[in-house]
């Protein structure tokens, strides 16, 4: 059984050398993959004279250097921890006893129930973690409580099977809605989170990031569940037709004229529009399920591989 340990490096020199020796003193049977992207600071040679299998990822971007990963590398478990030492190397030998003995297909390591809004400095960054976690859970009826993590496990039927969209931080957003969608197993486990150690700068900009992780919700939402987002976009519709046509049909009852022809015309386009986008979200529901059966005879093929 082999397992690889990820660690996507972008301009960490202060604690990448710490975060590959933990790994190689706890476990020490592992493979530690560092890709550098494009760092501007020593990260590289460091991580390198660490004793890392370090390589280079030219295209910008986290979920760039997650994309490579997992198509470059195979192993049985993969374990992938940002390299800015927040996240507990303690916790990797329970996440690979999960992998490996098929109980998850993804492991979570929850930081958000032990010391995260201790340690988090940066308070949106724990209001937007909390929106996209309640916004997940509602949408897709699970229970996770932490969906943005940066320490992960991952078995190799999820890795191989994973189609990576995502070029920046949004990428973990993306693996929790694919593994949801999908039916993997998900297993979570509490770790101690610690902030960055002074001097270290964060690459995440709360704003910029955090439209760009709500963007991609909605886009999942929509490619994941069709037929309930055409359908609320069409209550929606109906809902604002409806209120502007019963002042007309009150006037009409009572007078037996009709009053406001513009806006009745204006109800009859929406309505009708409210209807189109209901079949389109019907229409693609049939063909997600089609692709869901597809992907469902591939990952069977994986595993017999």
């Amino acid at each position: 059984m082999k397992t690889a340990i990820l660690v996507p490096c972008y301009n960490e020199e202060m604690t990448i050398e710490k975060v590959i020796k933990d790994f190689k003193k706890t476990m020490p049977h592992a493979d530690i993959y560092v890709y550098d992207n494009n760092s501007t600071d020593n990260s590289y040679n460091i991580a390198k004279d660490a004793g890392a299998i370090v390589r280079r990822e030219y295209k910008q971007g986290k979920g760039n250097v997650v994309r490579s990963m997992f198509r470059d590398i195979d192993a049985d478990c993969y374990i992938m921890v940002d390299g800015d030492d927040t996240y507990p190397v303690s916790s990797a030998p329970e996440i690979e006893e999960i992998i490996l003995s098929k109980k998850a297909d993804m492991v979570i390591g929850d930081r958000l129930s032990s010391t995260y809004f201790e340690e988090n400095k940066r308070k949106f960054h724990g209001i937007g973690n909390i929106f996209v976690r309640k916004f997940i859970n509602i949408v897709f009826g699970s229970d996770l409580t932490d969906i943005m993590t940066g320490l992960r496990g991952f078995s190799y039927e999820f890795v191989k099977s994973f189609p990576v969209s995502s070029k920046e931080f949004e990428i973990e957003t993306e693996m929790t809605i694919f593994a949801l969608n999908h039916n993997f197993t998900i297993h979570e486990i509490p770790i101690m989170y610690k902030d960055r150690i002074e001097g270290s700068e964060s690459k995440l900009n709360t704003y910029s990031d955090g439209f760009k992780v709500i963007r991609i919700l909605f886009t999942l939402f929509r490619d994941t569940k069709p037929f309930f987002y055409f359908s609320l976009i069409t209550l929606i519709l109906l809902a604002i037709a409806l209120i502007y046509f019963i002042p007309v049909l009150i006037y009409f009852i009572k007078t037996g004229y009709v009053e406001k022809v513009p806006t009745l015309i204006v109800v009859a386009t929406v309505t009708i529009v409210a209807t189109i986008i209901f079949f389109t979200g019907v229409i693609l529901h049939v063909i997600k399920k089609q692709h869901d059966e597809d992907f469902e005879h591939f990952l069977t093929s994986l595993r017999k591989h």
